[in-house]
């Protein structure tokens, strides 16, 4: 004998009002069909780059397109899981219609939430993994520099390209560059510090160029000038490329948080729309004569 889920026995005043089975399905089919968009969007977005200079999409565009892309995958997978959760939800009969469609929505946003924290757990994971082997890779790489620096005796200069533009000649150096050098990298480590380079500083600068380089005090002078631009210039250019980098971070925030608001919102509405398909199915009956709809729809 065929029953339904309207029966008084089932459908008790303290009958929890949560189907979790529907919650963890939609959850499911929610992170399931926003990884298959998000390795889609990358595809899409390597086929549109290309490495050579003033080819491919720009990276305006890029940008654009990925904000657009995060949306739309946030707001398919996420409806199609609160769809998903509403429609395979069970019937909560004798049951105000308004407290029906809160039950609807929080399915919805359950189904979200769970497939968000999922996704979540994946990403952090494997960004873990990423860290943890960069981090091996970085500590092997620093091994072989430590090793490689003291078999040649010599520091990490980080100003060592600009002395070593500084200390250019025609001709080998007669004398060791270990001395000259570490002045000159002090002299004009102080100088980015304070954004200007001295007179004192800048006229002895000057004096080791000359002895170096056989060049004259003025053009020694000249030297000193040109290469402290080329310092300032890459000062410049790596505070614009940190703002640009940090520009780029909160604008990626902002829009993260606008599409995960777009997919819980997406999911509560979908969740509502697959509830109310639920309560709209008919029963079927199969009798010996074959099928026969009931006018009533399922309990």
């Amino acid at each position: 004998m065929i029953t339904n889920d309207y029966s008084p026995a089932v459908d008790i005043p303290n009958r929890s009002g949560v189907s979790w089975a529907a919650i963890f399905a939609g959850a499911a089919a929610a992170a399931a069909l926003s990884l298959i968009l998000v390795v889609l969007g990358a595809g899409l977005g390597f086929a549109a780059t290309s490495p050579w200079a003033d080819e491919g999409a720009s990276a305006k565009a890029l940008g654009i397109s990925t904000i657009v892309w995060l949306l739309l995958t946030q707001i398919i997978a996420s409806g199609f899981g609160g769809y998903i959760a509403g429609r395979l939800r069970v019937k909560w009969a004798s049951l105000h219609a308004d407290e029906v469609y809160f039950r609807d929505t929080a399915h919805g946003f359950l189904a979200w939430a769970v497939a968000t924290l999922i996704t979540a757990a994946m990403v952090l994971g494997t960004a873990g993994s990423l860290a943890s082997a960069g981090a091996h890779t970085a500590a092997t790489a620093g091994a072989t520099a430590v090793s490689a620096s003291a078999s040649n005796n010599n520091d990490a200069d980080p100003m060592g390209y600009f002395v070593d533009t500084l200390f250019r000649s025609e001709g080998p150096a007669p004398v060791s560059d270990d001395a000259a050098n570490a002045v000159a990298a002090r002299i004009l480590g102080r100088a980015i510090v304070d954004d200007s380079l001295v007179p004192e500083d800048r006229a002895y600068l000057a004096q080791l160029v000359a002895q170096r380089t056989r060049l004259t005090q003025a053009e020694a002078e000249a030297r000193v000038d040109q290469v402290f631009a080329q310092v300032q210039q890459a000062k410049v250019q790596a505070k614009q490329v940190a703002d640009a980098a940090a520009k780029a971070a909160a604008w990626t925030a902002l829009w993260t948080f606008v599409g995960l608001l777009c997919g819980a919102f997406f999911a509560s509405l979908a969740a509502l729309y697959g509830g109310r398909r639920r309560d709209q199915v008919q029963w079927v009956e199969v009798d010996g004569a074959g099928y026969v709809a009931r006018t009533a729809p399922i309990r």
